[in-house]
C-alpha cells in the first residue's frame, strides 16, 4: 500500500503542519517506507515466540517496601522554637486582613 502525497497533506493539515512541495514529496517518501517496513512486519510468523515484556534479566530491581516505625514525635518536636496543637507554628506570611 502506498501512501500518496495527498494523503501527508491531509494529515499535515489535520496537524495544522505547512510543508513546501519539496518537504511533502520528501515526507511522502518517508511514510511509504515506514507503511513498508510495517506490513513486513505482519508478514512475519510469531506463533510461537513468546510475549517480551523486557529486554534485560532484571526482575526487580526496586527494594522490597516494607513499613517501619517512623521517628516519634516528641522526639522531632524537641527543636521546635514554638509549636501549638502538636505542630510546628511558623510567622504568618500572608495577612489576610491587610488590603493589596
Amino acid at each position: 500500500m502506498a501512501i500518496s502525497a495527498n494523503e501527508v497533506k491531509h494529515v499535515a493539515s489535520l496537524a495544522k503542519l505547512e510543508f513546501s512541495d519539496a518537504e511533502l514529496q520528501k515526507f511522502t517518501g518517508q511514510m511509504d517506507q515506514i507503511i513498508n517496513m510495517v506490513q513486513q512486519l505482519s508478514e512475519v510468523d510469531t506463533t510461537d515466540v513468546p510475549v517480551t515484556t523486557t529486554v534485560t534479566d532484571a526482575f526487580n530491581v526496586m527494594r522490597e517496601d516494607i513499613a517501619v516505625k517512623g521517628t516519634d514525635r516528641e522526639l522531632l518536636m524537641e527543636n521546635v522554637p514554638e509549636r501549638k496543637d502538636g505542630f510546628i507554628k511558623v510567622p504568618a506570611i500572608i495577612d489576610e486582613s491587610e488590603e493589596g
